[in-house]
């Protein structure tokens, strides 16, 4: 197996394996509770706060856990669509955006929320003056992804932030697959609201968090006992918080220093070598997640490829059907041409990624594409 899909989920890295394992074992008892077996796991879910907020410049107070990316993401848009209902009802996103911000976007407008959705050029960027655009007397949130998940663009959410603080907009980034991959820091970016998701930074799956600004009103997702100060309701997954703790602490070091970026650029070379022009880059070099390269395969089809091609774990840009092909939403968006996005595969390597897995992975492509 040569796995190439870190995008879609990171292996659990072995030392937040490690730091896990007390906590399912030997380690138990309900964190909220004030005896000898749940102090030290609440101490251990404090401890792991911290390590969150230190990798993207937060406060530990301003982190909820929550059960992934996904419910972060539902959380800030429909508890902000709730919170401040009275005031607006119009909402501010993308066209390249994660169905967990789509889908509760798209939910909104079933109840009278008006939702915009602003293009992209055609190396996925944003224009923050087209945002600007976009903004009413009534929007109260502005949701744009820090980095695409499908081509790696990165946006400019710093000066997106900004046109949302002058109109007294909320603001929220869905920073899923840069976190861990490039350096954040939400008091530069000036977010209100930025979502985690565990298994995309070699933590486990099953866990996300949420920075939430001290001073921002939001109503909560899941109503209980009043768990993470009414924040988010449901005893806390102590493992799994630790889990993601240590995943943190293991990122804020790795962060800027892999080699992930060389061996992207290594898989780009070599698919341009043997390609030439059948094989069409697809995200910005300029401004890029240092692990992710989307290529389009002129005139084939994604999926068939990787089917071809059995030992590559890769995912497609493209839903292709038996009776249907159609380009992505991100890839439209773009307005890649058809007989490209058809054949997009997006590649994606990280921390355990070695040379000669990108070397044997772009011998195995040639064989199913050129033969």
């Amino acid at each position: 197996m040569i796995y190439l899909d870190y995008n879609a989920s990171t292996p659990l890295d072995p030392k937040v394996h490690d730091a896990m394992v007390p906590y399912l074992t030997s380690r138990f008892g309900n964190p909220s509770s004030s005896h000898s077996a749940g102090r030290p796991l609440r101490a251990a879910i404090e401890k792991a706060r911290g390590q969150v907020a230190a990798l993207i410049g937060a406060q530990a107070d301003e982190i909820v856990f929550t059960s992934s990316g996904t419910e972060a993401n539902n959380q800030v848009i429909k508890g902000v669509a709730h919170a401040l209902r009275e005031r607006g009802n119009h909402i501010i996103t993308s066209k390249i955006e994660h169905p967990a911000v789509v889908n509760p976007c798209r939910f909104l407008e079933g109840m009278k929320f008006e939702v915009s959705y602003v293009g992209v050029d055609s190396r996925g960027r944003i224009d923050p003056q087209e945002v600007a655009g976009e903004v009413r007397g009534t929007t109260i949130l502005i949701s744009i992804m820090h980095a695409n998940n499908e081509v790696g663009t990165i946006q400019d959410i710093a000066d997106i932030a900004e046109l949302a603080r002058e109109g007294e907009i909320l603001m929220h980034t869905d920073a899923a697959q840069s976190c861990g991959k490039v350096p954040i820091d939400v008091r530069t970016m000036g977010v209100d609201f930025l979502s985690i998701a565990g298994h995309k930074l070699y933590g486990p799956q099953g866990i996300g968090a949420l920075f939430i600004r001290n001073g921002v009103g939001l109503e909560p997702l899941l109503h209980g006992a009043g768990h993470q100060k009414g924040r988010r309701a449901g005893t806390e997954p102590a493992a799994l918080i630790v889990g993601l703790g240590e995943a943190c602490a293991l990122a804020a070091e790795h962060v800027g220093r892999g080699n992930e970026g060389a061996l992207r650029d290594r898989l780009w070379k070599q698919i341009h070598d043997s390609f030439g022009d059948k094989a069409v880059r697809l995200c910005d070099p300029e401004s890029c997640l240092p692990n992710t390269l989307c290529v389009g395969f002129r005139g084939r089809i994604g999926g068939e490829i990787l089917e071809k091609c059995p030992s590559i774990c890769a995912s497609t840009g493209a839903a292709c059907h038996t009776v249907r092909r159609e380009r992505s939403t991100t890839l439209a968006a773009m307005d890649v041409a058809e007989d490209v996005a058809f054949g997009a595969i997006r590649f994606s390597v990280g921390r355990f990624s070695k040379e000669d897995e990108i070397d044997r992975a772009v011998e195995e492509l040639a064989r199913c594409v050129l033969t």
